[in-house]
């Protein structure tokens, strides 16, 4: 089998780019990773062994190469509504639907295995250091992974490594940083909640991703304004980085699936939703969270509404408050009324008032001091 068949058959697939690199084992990541346990361990609290990861051959004891195939997720543009509420990655995420992607990469595999050829394809092996170990771009300092060559160099991809049991010469890694020195430091100036705090170092505790489908608890109140109007994760740092611009000035035709979806995801219907609705519109695209997490798909709803500045969504959260007994969807209800104002908010926290305890009472009490 020759590299240059790998390469092709890759291409027609429709796959954007394609690099190969050794199964040594990824010590610098193990390194970071136990360098920063304390941050990561809400990961393996949840059942992700990030650390075995590192090593390709605990996936396959033959394992003699890795091909990174590259997908560009954003080869068109998403409804602008829909792109302030959620990460563009997201918005036409169709794994759990088995739909185009996964259907290329199971033909990808197909094509392996019918030349003799076995793969595995872990979802916790290090992506992007993958990639750039194969050559195929280098990192900014917001973490993302760029291009060397597709998507006119910008950090609108997905790396897609996959384990082989054949050998291929690697291609030279590309393992630096790539932003250009007159950069200053954009990405990091531009967080919003500080997770960014100084280049290629995230807290994932604080990045907006992370809170809008990992947070347990009720999203500390310092936080509620700087993350905006996202529900469900974010943008920013790609968003303002230099490197990205070129491919943000593209004139992309619509994403025509996302478009026909993008009614499921208005504020209001999501901020009501049932279970059912959640299973049947929600999950299948954005499935980070479990049913049983809808809580968190709310609590975020109510704090983009409260940052919208926009009073028509006041009617809409006093229901909303009567019809979820959950603690935190309550108290963020509360404090987006307080955020939003007005005396029709002012009425129905006075109501709620009385008949609260606990979290939701304390909420409550801090929004009506926004009154006075």
């Amino acid at each position: 089998m020759k590299k240059i068949e790998i390469i092709t058959k890759a291409m027609e697939l429709g796959f954007d780019d394609i690099g190969f690199t050794s199964t040594e084992s990824f010590e610098s990541q193990r390194e970071i990773l136990i360098s920063r346990k304390d941050e990561y361990s809400w990961l393996l609290s949840k059942g992700t062994d990030i650390f075995s990861g590192v090593d390709p051959k605990k996936f396959m004891s033959d394992a003699a190469t890795i091909v990174v195939l590259i997908e560009v997720y954003f080869k068109e543009s998403f409804p602008t509504k829909l792109e302030g509420h959620f990460g563009r990655t997201y918005l036409d995420d169709d794994r759990m639907t088995k739909g185009q992607l996964y259907q290329r990469i199971k033909k990808f595999r197909s094509f392996l295995r019918d030349n003799g050829i076995e793969s595995k394809v872990p979802f916790n092996m290090p992506h992007r250091l993958s990639a750039a170990r194969a050559g195929l771009g280098t990192f900014g300092k917001n973490n993302f992974f760029y291009s060397n060559k597709i998507a006119r160099k910008s950090s609108w991809i997905t790396p897609i490594p996959i384990i082989i049991n054949y050998e291929f010469a690697p291609d030279k890694p590309t393992i630096e940083i790539g932003c250009p020195d007159w950069c200053k430091n954009t990405c990091i100036i531009s967080c919003p909640t500080g997770a960014l705090r100084k280049p290629n170092t995230v807290d994932p505790r604080k990045c907006i991703s992370y809170l809008s489908y990992y947070e347990e608890g009720i999203t500390p109140t310092e936080l509620r304004e700087p993350m905006g109007l996202y529900v469900y994760g974010c943008d920013r740092c790609q968003n303002v980085c230099p490197r990205n611009q070129a491919w943000l000035a593209m004139d992309l035709p619509l994403n025509k699936r996302v478009k026909a979806k993008m009614d499921d995801f208005e504020l209001t219907k999501l901020l009501h939703m049932s279970k059912q609705y959640y299973k049947s519109n929600i999950w299948p695209h954005m499935f980070y969270m479990s049913y049983n997490d809808i809580w968190r798909w709310k609590m975020n709803v109510a704090r983009a509404m409260g940052n919208t500045h926009d009073r028509k969504y006041i009617p809409e959260l006093i229901k909303a408050f009567g019809e979820n007994k959950d603690k935190r969807v309550q108290g963020m209800i509360a404090w987006a009324l307080g955020n939003l104002g007005g005396e029709k908010s002012k009425e129905a926290l006075n109501l709620f008032l009385s008949s609260s305890e606990g979290l939701v009472k304390d909420e409550i009490t801090s929004a009506l001091d926004k009154f006075n």
